[in-house]
């Protein structure tokens, strides 16, 4: 201690002997470093203490204890429990309106997997046939109608223009946070107007209330519903987004309000897994048309069979347009019985193929795609069959499997904008069956010595 005043006597000047102020003044001096010391080990101290709590996961309640009957408490965000984010909760988010691919006329921008649930992948690789479909934003809600019979991978494009798109964010965190199960083995892709590009705007109250009905008619803009009806929808860019993204070695193209049979995934899978390698084979299955009177889904071909004999179903599109599956021949598909006790098999070959035949069917995505100079209605599937149909593809009709369109059509409610679109595709036919034929110098339905084509409605 001597030595140690002594030193601080040397540092400030003191000398011996050491006056009583003098002494006052060295003791200050002790206790102020002492302070100081203590103050900055204090400070240390905290700063770790308060780095390590604020570090640390949060305690999640235990959701096993929940009573069944109740929600789980929230627990957002936290490490310990399978609670999603917020970005995973609203996953369209992320989509960057910038980029994505053009068409070959930089007329519309393509999103791949704008939304992909998490068993998609793996959804894909149990299963032989992926369901691919395509949709506007006002008919999307019919998703849920076939998701409930079809438990395979399902890819899905939409075509979204201006603040339809804060509606397809919506449905996606609609589905996320209230249908995990259909979310989870879903894909969604986006397609978007170069010259109505989609914006994400806000979501709507819906999108987070599993209580509501999702996608509710009259949230569209009226400047947006205003351009949707001046300008075609690009069915085939659309049918061309959704096959491309799916990932099975069978695709199952149909469009958003045709809904297949309870357990078809499966039985395809089955049926698929013991045929015959048959490189050239669409397997085609029938489509009625369901009177809305009836309430509930045929359960079986034989229900639908009954409903048929009753005038209640109806083969697809025959009164409107009876060519459209004229070729599937219903009369010998309905003669066969309803095998419900069956597996699906191949009930009959389509042996008079007729140009507008235009048939949902199951084939390797090897198939030709579809043309996208067809804009609208009128020629855009019928096409791409015709092409199937040149190459040699042979069509084969499956039983007991089926698809129903809900609500029988008639002529009278179809719009005269339709018959307008029809017109236009059909002068782009007469180019395209030109081109078929310079491209396999097949024509065996005479369709160059035709100076006109039936009428499609």
């Amino acid at each position: 201690m001597l030595a140690f005043e002594a030193r601080a006597m040397r540092f400030f000047g003191l000398q011996r002997p050491m006056t009583k102020m003098r002494r006052d003044k060295l003791w200050r001096w002790r206790c102020q470093w002492s302070i100081v010391t203590v103050t900055a080990i204090v400070l240390v101290i905290y700063n770790v203490a308060a780095n390590v709590w604020l570090l640390r996961p949060p305690s999640c309640p235990n959701i096993q204890s929940t009573p069944p009957d109740t929600e789980p408490p929230s627990c957002e965000p936290c490490v310990d429990t399978a609670q999603n984010t917020g970005v995973d909760d609203d996953p369209l988010s992320r989509i960057d309106l910038r980029l994505g691919r053009w068409d070959g006329s930089r007329s519309y921008r393509m999103f791949d997997y704008a939304a992909v649930g998490d068993m998609y992948a793996d959804a894909s690789a149990d299963h032989r046939v992926c369901l691919a479909t395509q949709s506007s934003i006002e008919r999307l809600h019919e998703l849920l109608r076939i998701a409930a019979h079809w438990t395979g991978p399902i890819s899905v494009a939409v075509f979204v223009a201006g603040d339809e798109l804060r509606l397809l964010r919506a449905f996606a965190m609609w589905l996320f946070r209230c249908q995990p199960e259909v979310y989870s083995r879903l894909a969604i892709h986006a397609a978007t107007p170069a010259d109505r590009p989609g914006v994400h705007g806000h979501l709507p109250n819906w999108a987070k209330d599993c209580e509501a009905k999702p996608l509710p008619p009259g949230e569209r803009k009226p400047e947006t519903v205003v351009w949707r009806a001046r300008h075609p929808y690009p069915q085939n860019h659309l049918r061309n987004l959704a096959r491309r993204n799916c990932h099975t070695p069978y695709i199952f193209l149909v469009d958003i309000d045709i809904v297949p049979s309870k357990g078809m995934a499966d039985s395809l899978d089955i049926f698929l897994a013991n045929a015959p390698k048959c490189p050239l084979c669409a397997y085609v299955v029938p489509t009625y048309e369901l009177d809305r009177r009836v309430a509930n889904f045929p359960a079986n071909k034989s229900e639908l069979l009954r409903l048929s004999k009753n005038k209640l179903a109806i083969p697809f599109h025959r009164k409107v347009f009876i060519y459209n599956q004229y070729a599937s021949n219903f009369s010998r598909w309905e003669a066969s019985g309803g095998n419900e006790s069956s597996e699906t098999h191949i009930s009959h070959n389509v042996t008079n193929f007729e140009l507008l035949y235009e048939p949902f069917y199951v084939a390797p995505d090897t198939v030709p795609a579809h043309d996208e100079r067809f804009l609208g209605y009128g020629f855009t599937r019928n096409t791409q069959v015709y092409e199937m149909f040149l190459i040699g593809y042979q069509f084969k009709v499956l039983s007991p499997i089926f698809t129903i369109h809900w609500g029988l059509q008639a002529r009278r409610t179809r719009p005269l904008w339709r018959e307008k679109q029809n017109e236009k595709n059909r002068k782009h036919f007469e180019t395209f069956k030109r081109e078929l034929f310079a491209r396999y110098r097949r024509d065996p339905l005479h369709l160059l010595r035709r100076p006109q084509q039936p009428k499609k409605t």
